[in-house]
């Protein structure tokens, strides 16, 4: 499907006529450059490959420096393939926030914020014990049992325990497009998006 590369600035609000405020997330995407077109003869598939923000000479290998050569563009940070564009891009040109239209929606790749290593309750929401009595000692946010006991003696794969919590590649969908400012770069969505200020998404139509 196609789409764009942006950069999430941050979150606001949005008011109707009627007053009524809808809180939404505000996107810097594009301009992205076409750095690559794959074709099905040469790579075995269709699909366009796009750049986005810029990245220091000095710490560019010198195959990213011949790829970004060939596209005549300087070197960039973020490299993303898509399909399924309706015109036919060169290598070169450039895609920007006028691909998307007020009031469609959209799917928004990102990495959720990594909260390192949580418990239970923290990373799967458990209630812990809820009291303290009854001979319960340090016991209130501890998992419980996890496994039976000599058959089949091991826990289940998926069990749902402590471990890193968040760091991890999520997609939000059917975000409602509010605004479109192409003179800026600038797209606004309904609603909330993976990661942190200043971190990189994909946009997907």
């Amino acid at each position: 499907m196609p789409g764009i590369i942006g950069r999430k600035i941050g979150m606001t609000s949005v008011y109707s006529v009627e007053g009524k405020a809808t809180p939404c997330t505000v996107i810097e995407a594009g301009p992205c450059v076409v750095t690559q077109v794959k074709t099905q003869e040469k790579d075995g598939y269709e699909a366009v490959q796009l750049g986005f923000g810029e990245r220091k000479e000095k710490n560019t290998p010198n195959a990213l420096k011949g790829h970004f050569k060939k596209a005549n563009t300087t070197p960039k940070s973020k490299l993303v393939e898509f399909k399924g564009f309706e015109n036919p891009l060169a290598l070169g040109d450039i895609v920007n926030v006028e691909l998307f239209e007020e009031g469609e929606y959209v799917g928004v790749v990102g990495t959720s914020k990594g909260k390192g290593f949580q418990g239970v309750v923290k990373r799967h929401g458990f209630g812990g014990v809820g009291q303290a009595t009854h001979g319960q000692h340090n016991r209130l946010r501890a998992p419980g049992s996890i496994g039976a006991c000599s058959y089949p003696a091991r826990v289940f794969k998926g069990m749902r325990m402590a471990g890193q919590t968040g760091n991890k590649r999520v997609k939000m969908e059917n975000l409602q497009v509010l605004r479109v400012l192409a003179d800026k770069n600038l797209i606004v969505v309904k609603g909330s998006i993976p990661g942190p200020k200043g971190s990189t998404v994909t946009i997907e139509k």
